[in-house]
C-alpha cells in the first residue's frame, strides 16, 4: 500500500488562449465571458490555468471566450492532447519529487497554483486541486511512461 493514489481521468480538451495586441481589453472580454477574471500568472480559476503573461490553457468549452477574441487573441486546440492524472494522498508532493524540477512541497505550492515542469524528462503542467490532491495534464504520447515511472516511484508495482 502506498500513500499516493494515482489515478488516470482520461484525455483533456485543452485550448491554448494566447492574447496580443492589447492584451489587457481582450482579458477583459473573455473574462465577462467565462463569467471570472483570467488568474494571475502560476494560477488557475475554474477551467483556466495560466502558464505565462499573456499564455492560458483552457478545458472544456471555448465557444463563449472565442467569439470575445476579435483580433486580439486565438484560441487553439492543443496537439495531441493530455491526459489528466490526479495524484493524491499524504505523498503526492514527495511522488513530484522524485525526477522532478521543482520544489513540490513548498508552501508556495497551494491550492490552485499552476507550474509546467519537466519530471523524469516530459513536460508536466500541474495544479493543485487541494491540500490532498493535484491534477496533472500529461501529453498523451507520454503518459504511459510517466504513469510507469510514479508507479514505480510510488512502489505501487508488484515486487
Amino acid at each position: 500500500m502506498t500513500d499516493v493514489t494515482i489515478e488516470q481521468l482520461g484525455r483533456a480538451p485543452l485550448h491554448v488562449l494566447e492574447l496580443w495586441g492589447d492584451p489587457k481589453a481582450a482579458a477583459k472580454r473573455v473574462a465577462k465571458a467565462l463569467g471570472h477574471d483570467l488568474p494571475k500568472v502560476g494560477k488557475a480559476q475554474g477551467n483556466v490555468l495560466r502558464l505565462s503573461p499573456t499564455t492560458w490553457l483552457v478545458e472544456g468549452d471555448v465557444t463563449a471566450p472565442k467569439q470575445t477574441l476579435g483580433d486580439g487573441g486565438a484560441l487553439t486546440p492543443s496537439g495531441g492532447g493530455y491526459e489528466r492524472v490526479r495524484l493524491s494522498g499524504p505523498a503526492w508532493r514527495s511522488l513530484l519529487m522524485e525526477g522532478g524540477l521543482f520544489d513540490a512541497e513548498s508552501p508556495a505550492f497551494g491550492i490552485d497554483s499552476v507550474v509546467t515542469t519537466p519530471i523524469d524528462h516530459i513536460a508536466v503542467t500541474l495544479r493543485v486541486e487541494s491540500e490532498n490532491a493535484c491534477l496533472a495534464y500529461v501529453p498523451a504520447s507520454h503518459a504511459v511512461d510517466l504513469l510507469r515511472f510514479w508507479q514505480l516511484s510510488a512502489g505501487g508495482l508488484p515486487r
